[in-house]
């Protein structure tokens, strides 16, 4: 499962009445090495005048890779991480997020981080079985 979900809150999905505060907490202790990478570049980017902040390090683990990969190929995980922290997220090879301000979404660097040259050009040979 890519989440820990409480009775309780199983319960109010299933009425229809999660908020995405309880959403995102959910997330944030279900997948916590996935929160602190998205928390980081998120803070980086907050901190700086950049369009971007990225995080390129490999997980240390094969589990944290996959709470990576849970979290941002969910549409409601990455879409509830990218409100509550107010960024776009990017993803490339398995590991590397980027935090892009949402002012910068459709800008050239954005363009060229998400495109199929982008990814292509991120390759590397120890990252091809990810």
């Amino acid at each position: 499962m890519s989440l820990d979900v409480s009775t309780a809150l199983l319960e109010r999905a299933e009425a229809g009445e999660v908020s995405d505060a309880e959403f995102v907490d959910c997330v944030r202790q279900s997948l916590p090495y996935a929160w602190s990478i998205v928390s980081q570049v998120a803070a980086d980017l907050t901190a700086g005048e950049a369009e971007f902040a990225d995080h390129a390090v490999p997980p240390p683990s094969e589990v944290e890779r996959g709470q990576l990969l849970r979290a941002l190929a969910s549409d409601a995980i990455r879409g509830g991480l990218e409100r509550h922290f107010g960024v776009k997220l990017a993803f490339q090879n398995c590991h590397r997020v980027a935090a892009f301000r949402l002012a910068a979404v459709g800008g050239d660097r954005y363009q060229a981080f998400i495109s199929a040259c982008g990814q292509l050009l991120n390759q590397s040979p120890e990252l091809r079985d990810c």
